[in-house]
């Protein structure tokens, strides 16, 4: 028997840099809201419920606009999001089933997570409890200092961009992100900013992180230029 699983998907940013008024997640691609590609995917996939994390007051737009409007049956709660990402991963992890064996954390801005990475996701994940989507960087990548100089290079075949979905043993990215919440003003006095759920496991539970393969498809819509290249990413799929 399957264990249960749950995919908690965040739609709560603001979207500054799209330069728009309309947050990222809602704009339209192909007369589809970016954020209706991820959740239909994992609708379309073995996962047993979606949590929506979306702002403070554009639930039921959601709701009507997006989950009813394209029968997403799978998700089940719509709440709020926090002030920042770690508080909305907080919120949306409240709403996920206390029988759920493995969560699924993703950016409701990326929308070409395909069903093929989130069944090597599951695989991943049920051998070593932590996992995320990733694919090595292309381009040299140099470490800089504080006045813009290049300080040194890391070798780029040891260099990967994170993606989304991440994936982790229920009981240890809610073990994570209690601690996460409790200890977040002193992470903050000493300079560590948590910038994605698996570093919160990486950083509060030592937990290691595998890293499996996505694919470069699996982009996350940022800037105006995102959503030409995400055009053709769909073209190329129909």
């Amino acid at each position: 028997m399957q264990e249960k699983t749950a995919a908690v998907v965040l739609a709560a940013g603001k979207g500054k840099r799209m330069n728009s008024d309309v947050p990222k997640q809602f704009m339209l691609l192909r007369e589809k809201p970016v954020l209706y590609y991820s959740l239909q995917t994992f609708q379309d996939s073995f996962v047993d419920e979606i949590i929506l994390v979306t702002e403070k007051g554009e639930e039921e737009y959601c709701r009507k606009e997006i989950v009813d409007k394209y029968h997403l049956t799978k998700v089940k709660h719509i709440t709020a999001g926090g002030t920042e990402r770690y508080f909305s991963v907080a919120n949306g992890l409240e709403a996920v089933s206390e029988d759920c064996a493995y969560i699924f954390i993703h950016d409701g801005a990326r929308p070409f997570v395909t069903g093929q990475i989130i069944n090597d996701a599951l695989e991943n994940v049920r051998v070593h409890k932590a996992c995320v989507a990733a694919m090595p960087v292309k381009d040299t990548i140099k470490i800089a200092d504080d006045q813009d100089f290049a300080v040194s290079t890391p070798r780029r075949d040891l260099v990967w961009m994170m993606q989304t979905p991440q994936v982790f043993q229920a009981s240890l990215i809610r073990e994570a992100y209690r601690r996460l919440i409790k200890e977040e003003e002193k992470l903050r006095t000493e300079g560590i900013q948590i910038t994605d759920d698996a570093m919160a496991v990486e950083t509060l539970l030592h937990q290691p992180v595998k890293l499996f393969r996505a694919s470069y498809e699996n982009i996350k819509i940022t800037t105006p230029e995102d959503l030409v290249i995400a055009d053709g990413i769909l073209e190329k799929r129909v």
